[in-house]
């Protein structure tokens, strides 16, 4: 099921805005949780623009150079920004907090950087419940990790595990900057920011991992390609599906290659009408199969 924007523009819009705020109540603060939170929502908001970027890409038409298209830009982007989570978020945030840990203060003014956390937890969480839903929408009853796995559409999951890191890095840098407070230690605060870096590069690995998957090329599922034998095998002119070759380019394109063993009756005028009708009743029942190869076996 294609995509929604939606999910990205929300998650860009609320970021852009609540990286500003956490910055300048950082500033006013000295906390190094609201650092690290600051920069968390920096690098969120550039990830959205790289995967707007690679949607816009993925879609140009092929041509001499990509005869395939460019589908794969999607999947490339989608690692760039695993990795910039990885690099830019969790590194920079386990930093901060090593320097807070080193070279402790007390947090000036907390109250503000509880004004700021609250606002970005709505903002944060809404954001969040958006990409939910469209996740929910597209995988429809396949179970939640086995969707996130087998799903062709990282734009959708990378924005879901960014948002969900959101909402459980406000909670620690909350957690972080009252406990803080209330038992007069500079320390908790530096630890803080330290637990969110190690969440957000946990969430890093999985994000490289799935869009490490999908930018070395993913078959299509083995129950798309069993149908799909069964269609072939169903006409009189065939006897035998040899072999199926698939990748997915794109999360709605899969170019697929198949070596059939027709009927021996079968005069070349037929079967080239055949051959048309096979990718037909196909791409009538699996249309994101846009490309479909049939040799001779």
């Amino acid at each position: 099921m294609p995509a929604s924007k939606t999910p990205i523009y929300t998650a860009l819009a609320a970021n852009l805005l609540i990286a500003a705020t956490k910055l300048t109540a950082a500033i006013f603060t000295g906390s190094s949780a609201m650092v690290s939170e600051g920069i968390h929502s920096l690098v969120d908001t550039s990830n959205e623009v790289l995967l707007l970027l690679g949607i816009r890409k993925s879609q140009k038409p092929a041509d001499a150079v990509r005869q395939f298209g460019y589908g794969k830009e999607l999947y490339f982007w989608s690692f760039v920004v695993s990795l910039l989570f990885f690099a830019l978020g969790g590194g920079f945030s386990i930093y901060e907090g090593i320097e807070h840990l080193m070279h402790p203060q007390h947090v000036k003014n907390p109250i503000w950087n509880y004004i700021v956390l609250g606002i970005a937890f709505i903002f944060d969480g809404i954001s969040f419940i958006t990409a939910l839903k469209e996740f929910k929408r597209q995988r429809g009853d396949t179970p939640f990790w086995k969707a996130v796995h087998v799903s062709k559409d990282p734009s959708t999951f990378v924005v879901l595990f960014e948002d969900a890191a959101d909402v459980l890095g406000i909670l620690i840098a909350f957690t972080g900057i009252l406990l803080g407070q209330i038992l007069n230690n500079p320390y908790i605060d530096g630890i803080a920011s330290v637990m969110i870096g190690l969440l957000l590069t946990a969430v890093a690995i999985l994000l490289v991992r799935e869009s490490r998957s999908l930018l070395m090329g993913e078959s299509a599922s083995a129950e798309d390609l069993h149908a799909i034998t069964c269609i072939i095998e169903n006409n009189n002119n065939v006897q035998q599906v040899l072999s199926h070759q698939s990748m997915y380019l794109a999360p709605e394109e899969v170019i697929l290659v198949l070596k059939v063993r027709f009927a021996e009756r079968s005069i070349v005028e037929d079967l080239s009408k055949t051959i048309e009708a096979l990718k037909k009743s196909i791409q009538n029942k699996y249309p994101h199969f846009k490309q479909i190869y049939i040799e001779i076996g």
